[in-house]
């Protein structure tokens, strides 16, 4: 069968340590590197934070209402937080470590593929992508799918050089699991389809191939239908402009750049790692955003493994480049290659940390929930009440309590874990006005600019302030702003 190797006994045995050591120990120095953000989180890890405190059983009844699509996810943040409910850092070690199993993956399927020095530099890179950084220091899934795709991706070249069973059987665990992580990793398995045929892979590979997507299709069915019902939480995402579209324009163009230079496959190899790399890089976000000129799905951190091809990528060009670097170091008298490779390694390692060190303060998000609630603390004083505009702004209460301890918020009937929601039910439009017209003082937590399309309950909140009070004083902290109004007057 061609273009497959039935073992992998041909391949020349690699001595020393595992090529995916240092990528992977790189990813978790940068991971754990500025962890807690300054103290900020943003309003999509709050969702993660607050439901993963919930008990399993009002977990599973938010499943059913909302955001199935992330259950795995809470589940797997309610067991780190039942060991250890250590805040920020608990929130994101699982995806610091899911990047760091990514890097290390990938590493080893470059030196599987491409040679032991290929490898070491496609996860060298990998760990330096800044949103590879960004992911890894973020309290939501993408960087366990991430993991779950580049581990997929590995398994898919073992199964490869030996179709087995067993196999094709951890290829599709994983990749299932990545699907129940955020459905839309089945891209990546459609990527592995273009690798098949570009690697002319034979009937025994597609066959094991085959089965292992039907299984992953038919698990993934039950949340695809119920996550399908749930449309309406993503009925935020608009059709694809210029500004979404450059980016994976942008690092396409230059992952087939760096496929066009020749580049022989490892011993062994099934296929060169071209073939795996540039169909992982550019199908994924290509495929979603086409769909999405139909129906708007596209974001970009729902493809984040995508950049796995792109570092693979330029992991061999830059192992092309060195292979032909010691040429043009014959005539030197020293230092000679090890240093010149230790210079190297330091610039590649060291250049990108100013974009680095802004990845890791509250401004590298659209906005800053705990300064939010800093400044309700800080505006408000026992007895005052509280209003969200919209509603979703609860979500500084929810992630933290203490600071609207003396606080009455006004509008909320059932809380999101009675009502099995995220932020709660609120009463209706009148109940809102006649509280308000009660009220002395109010703290507002809201948007910098109001949305359209305002629902009647914020109109409402929003009427009954302006018909009786005033602003006060406001704290505008990054993307949310805290105001506290109180009767005309009675500022001071």
């Amino acid at each position: 069968m061609t273009g497959i190797v039935t073992t992998d006994k041909t391949a020349t045995p690699e001595r020393g340590w595992p090529v995916l050591l240092p990528p992977a120990l790189l990813t978790l120095l940068l991971g754990f590197w500025g962890v807690e953000r300054g103290g900020s989180i943003w309003r999509d890890e709050v969702v993660s934070y607050q439901v993963a405190h919930r008990s399993l059983p009002e977990i599973w009844r938010l499943l059913h209402e909302i955001d199935a699509v992330h259950g795995l996810h809470y589940l797997l943040l309610n067991t780190v937080f039942r060991l250890w409910d250590g805040g920020l850092p608990a929130l994101r070690l699982p995806s610091v470590l899911a990047m760091a199993l990514a890097a290390g993956a990938l590493a080893e399927t470059g030196r599987r593929l491409a040679g032991r020095r290929a490898g070491l530099l496609a996860g060298l890179v990998f760990a330096l992508v800044p949103a590879v950084q960004q992911y890894a220091q973020e309290g939501r899934s993408y960087a366990s799918v991430c993991a779950a795709v580049v581990l997929g991706s590995l398994l898919l070249v073992r199964a490869w050089q030996r179709p087995t069973a067993r196999a094709w059987t951890a290829y599709g665990a994983v990749m299932l699991i990545g699907a129940l992580l955020h459905e839309f990793a089945v891209l990546a398995m459609a990527a592995h389809a273009l690798t098949l045929c570009w690697g002319r892979a034979g009937r025994r590979v597609w066959a094991g191939w085959a089965v292992a997507a039907a299984a992953v299709l038919a698990g993934l069915l039950p949340l695809s239908l119920i996550s399908r019902a749930q449309a309406d939480q993503v009925a935020w995402i608009t059709t694809p402009g210029w500004s979404d579209v450059w980016a994976p324009a942008l690092t396409s163009a230059v992952g087939a750049l760096c496929a066009c230079l020749r580049q022989p496959a490892a011993p062994g190899a099934p296929c060169r790692a071209r073939a795996l790399a540039l169909p992982l890089l550019v199908l994924p976000p290509a495929a979603l955003i086409l769909v999405s000129f139909l129906d708007p799905l596209y974001v970009d951190r729902y493809v984040v493994f995508s950049y796995a091809g792109l570092a693979l990528l330029l992991g061999l060009a830059l192992d092309r480049a060195w292979a032909r670097l010691p040429r043009a170091l014959t005539e030197w008298p020293v230092p000679g290659r090890p240093v010149v490779a230790s210079l190297a390694l330091t610039v590649l390692v060291l250049a990108p940390l100013p974009l680095e060190r802004g990845l890791r303060t509250p401004q590298s998000r659209p906005n800053d929930v705990a300064a939010a609630a800093r400044a309700a603390r800080d505006l408000g004083r026992p007895g005052d009440a509280v209003l969200f505009v919209p509603g979703a702004r609860r979500e500084a209460a929810l992630y933290d309590p203490a600071a609207f301890a003396g606080l009455r918020d006004l509008a909320l009937a059932r809380t999101g874990a009675d009502s099995g929601t995220i932020n709660g039910v609120e009463t209706g439009p009148e109940r809102i006005r006649a509280a308000v017209a009660a009220q002395r003082r109010v703290v507002l937590v809201t948007d910098p600019r109001p949305r359209a399309g305002a629902s009647a309950r914020d109109q409402a909140k929003l009427a009954a302030l302006a018909a009786r009070f005033t602003p006060c004083r406001t704290r505008a902290v990054h993307g949310i702003t805290v105001t506290l109004y109180t009767v005309r007057g009675a500022c001071g």
